[in-house]
C-alpha cells in the first residue's frame, strides 16, 4: 500500500456533527455547525481572539490584506519560501511582494535582516503597507520581535499560520494568535481538515466583522440585495465547518502523534550529513511535516536521491517549497538575503509525516533511507 506524506486522518466524530448539519437542513453556507467552530478555535487559540470561517487559508490572507488597507502599488515584505496560496493574495491586491530569506536557527523569516531593511525603508519614507511571515512546517515565527518591529515602523503584521495550528510560540502562546491577524488552513494535508477551508484569527472586531462582510459577497443590510463595495464568496461551508468540529476535538491528539513520528524520524537516522529542522528552544513546534537537508558529501546521495528512491516503493515525500524569488512567475521581483533558503530547497526534503502513520509504515521509509545510505 502507498504510504502517504500526509493525508486526511478523521477521527469518527466528524459524522455525528455532519449528519446533525444535514439533520437541520443548514447545508448552505452559514448555520450552527460553522458558529461552534468558529467558537472551538477562538477557545482553543484563547486571547480574546474573534474567528472568520472561510473557505481557504488563501481567502483569509486576501481579506487581511484588504482589511488592513493594502492596495494596489504597494509593497508587501513576505516569506520567500512559502506556498503559493501563501503569496497570491498579493497578486489580487495588485500588490508587489518583496521576498525575505530565513534564519537558518529557525527556518522562519530572518527577523534581523527584515529589521535592517525597515530602518533603511524608513529613512526614504519606502515603508512596505505589511508583512506577512510564515510558520514553516509547523513551527512558529519570532513574533515578539515582529510584532515589535510592525508596532515601530507602523506596519501590518499578518502571520501565515496556515501550517501551524496546534504549535506555540514561546510561553506558550499559540500558533495563530499573532499580529494585525492570522491565517489559517484546514486543507486535505494539514493537521485538522474540513475537507478544504481556512480561518482568519484577529483580535480586532473591526477585522473580523469586516471579513464576515466580505466573505458574504458584501451585502449590506437591506431587504433587497445592496452593495456599495464588492465583495466575495468565501465563508466556509456549514457542512465542511462540521467536520471542522470533530476534528479540534482531536487536534492535540494528532499534534502529539506527528511529534513522536518527528522524534523517531531523528532518533534513528541520527547520520552524518541528514540534519533536521531545528527547533528554538522554549518554542513548541506541531512538527506538521517533519523536514530535512542532506549534504551530499558526507552522504554520498542527495535528498533527490531518496526521494526517487521512495516513490519506486510507492512512499511519497516531497522537496521543501521552492522559494517565490526563484519561481518564474517571480522573475526579477526584489529579494533580500543570503539565500539560506535556496539551499535549504536544494538539499531538503519532507519526509512523510502524517497522523496516522503506522510503525510500520515509518519503519519502512526509515530503512530504505538506510539501505540507500549503505550502498553510496
Amino acid at each position: 500500500m502507498r504510504i502517504w506524506l500526509s493525508r486526511p486522518h478523521m477521527s469518527g466524530r466528524e459524522e455525528a456533527y455532519v449528519a446533525k448539519a444535514f439533520e437541520s437542513n443548514f447545508i448552505a453556507p452559514l448555520g450552527p455547525q460553522l458558529d461552534a467552530f468558529e467558537a472551538s478555535v477562538a477557545e482553543y487559540l484563547g486571547g480574546g481572539v474573534h474567528c472568520v470561517g472561510l473557505s481557504s487559508g488563501s481567502a483569509a490572507l486576501h481579506l487581511a490584506l484588504r482589511l488592513v488597507g493594502v492596495e494596489a502599488g504597494d509593497e508587501v515584505w513576505i516569506s520567500s519560501m512559502t506556498f503559493a496560496g501563501g503569496i497570491f493574495p498579493v497578486l489580487y491586491m495588485g500588490a508587489t511582494p518583496v521576498f525575505f530569506d530565513l534564519d537558518p536557527k529557525s527556518w522562519t523569516i530572518d527577523v534581523a535582516l527584515l529589521g535592517e531593511a525597515l530602518e533603511s525603508a524608513a529613512k526614504t519614507g519606502k515603508l512596505p503597507k505589511a508583512i506577512v511571515p510564515t510558520d514553516l512546517y509547523g513551527q512558529s515565527v519570532d513574533l515578539d520581535p515582529l510584532e515589535a518591529l510592525s508596532s515601530k515602523y507602523g506596519v501590518k503584521l499578518i502571520v501565515d499560520s496556515a501550517e501551524s495550528l496546534g504549535a506555540a510560540y514561546t510561553n506558550g502562546r499559540k500558533c495563530g494568535t499573532g499580529g494585525d491577524a492570522s491565517i489559517l488552513s484546514f486543507n486535505g494535508n494539514k493537521i485538522i481538515t474540513t475537507s478544504g477551508g481556512g480561518m482568519l484569527v484577529t483580535r480586532s472586531k473591526d477585522i473580523a466583522d469586516g471579513a464576515r462582510f466580505l466573505a458574504t459577497q458584501a451585502r449590506d443590510p437591506a431587504p433587497h440585495y445592496e452593495h456599495s463595495t464588492f465583495g466575495y464568496n468565501y465563508r466556509l461551508s456549514n457542512v465542511c465547518a462540521a467536520i471542522g468540529i470533530g476534528q479540534m476535538e482531536v487536534l492535540e491528539m494528532r499534534v502529539a502523534a506527528r511529534r513522536a513520528i518527528n522524534e523517531r524520524y531523528q532518533a534513528e537516522l541520527n547520520i552524518p550529513g541528514i540534519s533536521f529542522m531545528p527547533e528554538p528552544e522554549g518554542y513548541y513546534s506541531s512538527k506538521w511535516l517533519t523536514t530535512i537537508t542532506v549534504d551530499p558529501q558526507q552522504t554520498g546521495i542527495s535528498s533527490k536521491n531518496i526521494r526517487e528512491m521512495l516513490m519506486e516503493h510507492q512512499i511519497e515525500s516531497r522537496p521543501l517549497w521552492k522559494p517565490m524569488h526563484m519561481q518564474p512567475l517571480f522573475s526579477g521581483t526584489r529579494y533580500v538575503g543570503s539565500r539560506v533558503d535556496e539551499n535549504l530547497f536544494d538539499k531538503g526534503l519532507c519526509l512523510p509525516s502524517g497522523s496516522d502513520m503506522l510503525d510500520a509504515e515509518q519503519g519502512e521509509v526509515i530503512n530504505r533511507i538506510k539501505t540507500l545510505l549503505a550502498k553510496a
